[in-house]
């Protein structure tokens, strides 16, 4: 008979991962895999702590009762559509979403912070969001405007999707049958919480600086010609 796992929530109930799989179960988990992994709204949402704290209910049993490869599977697929979704949104918006005003879901900053993003890292980019909460909805959409190519473009995502939604989901499964942290979990889904909000509030700090300074008429301009020459670059492979 499975031990009842008990998280210590870090905040309001619908972003603490264990009320949201015990209230919406696995089909509640792959929305929000997908909805962070390419909408504009999701940037907020639990990614990493979320499939850490799946693989460990996998294991004990509690809430999911599929098997791992299983859920694994269907996270994977939640990730990589969630991303195909954020590239062709991309693709079609265009370097408008750069004139695009502030609002309470969207900031500037987060497109731009994502562009940088893809810029210093080219198509690995794709994989390497995977593990970086807000550059991570972010990042697709800023390929999509970039005009990567298709093919390119799905090949990262399925590596970077299977890397992280398979990789996180598996860590947290088999970490979940160790006696210590079956008697730690609280301690262990903190800190797994407090490394994804470091780079967060990392990104938060930049943004509130960058809003001090504002965002003028000549940084648009140079970032949609960056997005121009990145383009002229992506379409060539």
């Amino acid at each position: 008979m499975s031990t009842p796992t008990t998280v210590l929530a870090l905040g309001p109930d619908w972003l603490d991962p264990e009320w949201l799989i015990s209230t919406f179960g696995l089909l509640g988990i792959l929305a929000i895999v997908f909805a962070e992994s390419g909408l504009l709204i999701g940037f907020f949402l639990p990614g990493d702590s979320l499939l850490f704290t799946a693989g460990l209910l996998t294991a004990d049993g509690q809430y999911i009762t599929y098997p791992l490869w299983l859920v694994c599977l269907l996270i994977t697929i939640a990730a990589v559509a969630g991303d195909q979704v954020g590239y062709l949104f991309g693709k079609k918006v265009g370097p408008a979403l750069f004139r695009r005003p502030n609002s309470r879901m969207f900031k500037q900053e987060n497109v731009i912070k994502a562009h940088e993003f893809f810029e210093k890292y080219g198509a690995r980019s794709i994989v390497l969001a995977r593990f970086v909460p807000i550059v991570r909805t972010f990042t697709p959409i800023v390929a999509g405007i970039s005009g990567m190519r298709y093919r390119t473009f799905v090949i990262y995502n399925i590596i970077g999707g299977v890397l992280w939604g398979t990789g996180v989901t598996v860590l947290g499964y088999f970490l979940g049958q160790i006696p210590f942290v079956k008697t730690n979990i609280e301690m262990i889904l903190i800190g797994i919480v407090l490394v994804s909000v470091v780079p967060i509030a990392i990104e938060l700090l930049r943004a509130r600086m960058a809003a001090k300074r504002g965002t003028t008429a000549a940084e648009r301009a140079a970032a949609e010609e960056a997005i121009r020459e990145t383009r002229e670059h992506y379409g060539r492979y």
